[in-house]
């Protein structure tokens, strides 16, 4: 590795335990959110080591744009979209009709997340070696 690529996996690590923690505090929509952002910024490593400019948020579309660069399960690809849906809706209460985003995550839905950041995670380390 030759640039910052290294930072990148690093805080997406430290990001992913951070989201486990949350699980264990029971901030289950903040675990999500913490998943989606460690996916972020390991596939941001991956552009990093492949000299180009990542753009964006999504994790879908940063996939979809190291199609190029190499294959892709379906099932990355989902965990892709899986965590995409909760970069904005696990922050703000207007993402729903009332209550705030604490009271419609759970438990289940943030190992879920873990999980699909994870997948990502190895994925990227996996092609920056």
């Amino acid at each position: 590795m030759s640039g910052r690529e290294q930072d990148w996996i690093d805080q997406a690590e430290w990001d992913l335990k951070h989201a486990e923690n949350d699980v264990n505090g029971g901030y289950y929509e903040w675990a999500c959110f913490s998943a989606q952002q460690a996916a972020e910024k390991a596939l941001k490593a991956l552009y990093q080591a492949h000299q180009q400019v990542a753009w964006g948020h999504s994790v879908r579309e940063l996939l979809e744009g190291l199609r190029e660069l190499t294959e892709m399960s379906d099932d990355l690809m989902d965990a892709g979209k899986l965590l995409d849906k909760y970069y904005i809706i696990a922050r703000y209460p207007n993402g729903f009709a009332s209550g705030a985003p604490k009271d419609y995550f759970s438990k289940r839905e943030a190992k879920d997340a873990i999980s699909s950041a994870d997948q990502i995670i190895r994925f990227s380390k996996d092609h920056l070696a």
